[in-house]
């Protein structure tokens, strides 16, 4: 038995562990599982796969596999990053400021992925995959919508030059949006799956996700396994 088809072969229940699956009902957080630490094509490997595929199957992805992405994608990887009182992620941001927040839509609903505890928060009950902006993405397991919380740089744990100009943070958070989009598109190489990073619904996910208005919807970005 090959690694995919093992992968396949978990049931995809184990992902929403904790969860209610009806729509209306509940969502509970999901406390995903201790990501890896190997496994995989090598980076240079993943190099020369990575590549947009916009043909994307419906089969959900095992929960091992979405805890390794998420982590990948935005994960804390060392408690003590560039400055005091601050961890470090898998990926940059201006003043360690960390202000790219992912919402995971997944077929049951919409959730915020927690850094600092690896678990997925519930947002909203009800099947919001379709606010991604393209039909293949509706189907897909999961689609992360990038939301930059301007609000974070106040916060930062030391304030770079231009932190507080409005044009400066909009350079700061789109790069910070490409940096943790590559960490997607290399996870998905270097695991066999399809992504397709685009731009996606931004009239209607503040209010149906629940986001301040200090909140700004950005872009999304598809996962799945390639559709055969």
């Amino acid at each position: 038995m090959d690694r995919r088809t093992f992968l396949k072969a978990v049931p995809a229940v184990t992902l929403l562990a904790g969860t209610t699956t009806s729509f209306g009902q509940d969502l509970k957080p999901i406390t995903l599982m201790e990501p890896q630490r190997d496994g995989g094509k090598s980076v240079l490997a993943a190099l020369w796969e990575r590549k947009t595929i916009r043909d994307i199957g419906t089969e959900e992805l095992p929960a091992q596999m979405l805890s390794n992405l998420l982590w990948a994608a935005f994960g804390i990887n060392r408690q003590k990053g560039p400055s005091a009182g601050g961890t470090g992620r898998t990926a940059a941001s201006a003043s360690n400021s960390q202000e790219i927040d992912l919402y995971v839509a997944l077929p049951e609903g919409v959730y915020l992925y927690e850094a600092a505890g690896h678990r997925l928060m519930p947002v909203a009950a009800g099947d919001f995959r379709s606010r991604s902006g393209r039909r293949a993405a509706a189907r897909a397991p999961v689609n992360i919508f990038y939301v930059v919380d301007i609000a974070k740089y106040a916060g930062a744990p030391f304030q770079e030059p231009g932190l507080k100009n409005t044009d400066v943070q909009k350079s700061y958070y789109y790069v910070a949006t490409g940096l943790i989009a590559s960490n997607v598109y290399l996870f998905a190489a270097s695991q066999g799956l399809a992504a397709h990073f685009h731009n996606c619904d931004k009239t209607n996910t503040p209010k149906e996700f629940k986001l301040r208005p200090e909140q700004r919807v950005l872009f999304a970005q598809t996962v799945g396994y390639p559709a055969n």
